[in-house]
This record gives structure tokens, sequence and C-alpha cells, in this order.
């Protein structure tokens, strides 16, 4: 990855293939809605933007925080070196990832802007196509007791290699339109000793996740049984 300080306050890091062509504007959404390049947008913490560029598409998030903590200092935090900021460490496990051929999305460029010790960030990715997160699928159709074994084999893959995704939820979990189940957002996630038994918070924190829009959801088609479906594949992933 590329690292560029444009100026006192502005960094830009890229990887290799898109140096040439991304520049800092790729991180301000009214610089696409001015091209009309928003293709739709999703809300979280905060507001994740769609976009496409020379027939492509992409993925602009801003870090926001979350909790107690975010309603006060929302999108700012104490800046130690572009480094150890959170746009950085996760294209680089994005970047990490990929070289495992794990199924995440393709890391593009990171912002990140420093004011008085703080700084403020956003991350660009490729957007996985024609794909939707389980959470939305969900409300409309459910998956095959097959195919929440392969999200199980799927999740199991990642721990192999040691990967704590810091956030393992149904809105994290992607499937697209050939049946193939991808992770998304690694933000604070981190790859630490395979198979480590702090591993299994990641499941923990999915079956929490899946009961919580269950009972929010009365169209949201999962069950307990749909759980044991995934333990199974997961423990049958070698």
């Amino acid at each position: 990855m590329k690292v560029v300080k444009l100026n006192e306050k502005e960094w830009l890091v890229t990887e290799k293939k898109y140096r040439s062509i991304v520049t800092r504007d790729w991180f301000d959404p009214n610089y696409w809605q001015q091209q009309d390049a928003i293709d739709g947008q999703s809300l979280g913490r905060g507001t994740t933007y769609l976009f496409s560029h020379l027939n492509k598409g992409y993925v602009l998030r801003h870090y926001r925080r979350g909790g107690l903590v975010g309603k006060v200092i929302e999108k700012s935090y104490l800046f130690n070196g572009i480094q150890v900021t959170r746009a950085y460490r996760e294209l680089k496990l994005l970047k990490a990832l990929r070289k495992k051929k794990l199924p995440v999305p393709k890391p593009v460029a990171a912002f990140v802007r420093v004011e008085n010790l703080r700084y403020q960030a956003a991350i660009v990715i490729r957007l996985i196509k024609n794909a939707q997160d389980l959470f939305h699928y969900l409300r409309q159709k459910p998956l095959s007791e097959d195919q929440w074994q392969q999200v199980g084999a799927m999740i199991k893959q990642f721990h192999e290699q040691g990967l704590d995704h810091a956030d393992l939820n149904i809105h994290n979990i992607m499937l697209n339109a050939k049946g193939k189940f991808w992770l998304i957002d690694f933000d604070k996630s981190e790859l630490i000793r395979p198979n480590h038994p702090r591993l299994g918070k990641n499941l923990q924190r999915l079956l929490r996740s899946l009961r919580k829009e269950k009972e929010k959801h009365p169209d949201f088609q999962w069950q307990e049984s749909d759980w044991a479906a995934l333990l199974l594949g997961y423990h049958e992933q070698q």
C-alpha cells in the first residue's frame, strides 16, 4: 500500500492498482452525487454510499463511533500515526485476507484527516457484485439447511486463519447471485492465533444478532434449528 501525505493534515492510502485514479474527492459523497454516480446508500452508525466509476462498483464508508462514546465524539479518534488509524488497519487487513483467498471485498483506498491531534477517516472498497446482506435476504425468504452449513463453513475458514471479527452479525454476511457467501466490515478486526478460543465469541455475537432480529421483525425467516445447521458446517469444515 502506498501512503501519500497530501498536506499537513491529510493522508491518502491506496492499493497499487488504484494509485493513479483515486483522489481525495473519492471520499466526498457530494462529489459522486454531482456526477450522478451514487447507486444507493445504507444507514448504520453512519451512511454508507454505493457509487460507480468507469463501470465498476464501489463502497464508501466513513468511520463512526458506536455506543455511549459515539453520542459525544461521533467520528473522531486520537491520532498516533497513520499506520494505527482504523482506516489504514482495515485496508491492510483486507489485503492480507485477500492473499489468503478468503471471501472479502477488494481493498481500494483510505483517507485520513487530522485536526488537533484527532483524526477522521474513510475507506473505499470494491462492491461485491449482485450481493445482499443476510438480514435483508432473510426478510424475503429463508436459507436452506445446506446454505446454513455453508455459512458455518465460511466462518470456520476465517477462524482457521485467525481472523477475529469485531462485529460478526447478520448484516455483515453477504450472499451473491451465484450463491457464494462473503464477509464484510472488518473495522477493529485482527488476525490472532488460528482457532484461538477467543474466536468463539464471534459465533456468540452472531447468534445474539440472529435472535435480536427474529424478535424485532416477524418476517425474519430464521429459527433455532438453523443455528444447529450452521454449527454443523462450522465443525465439519477442515
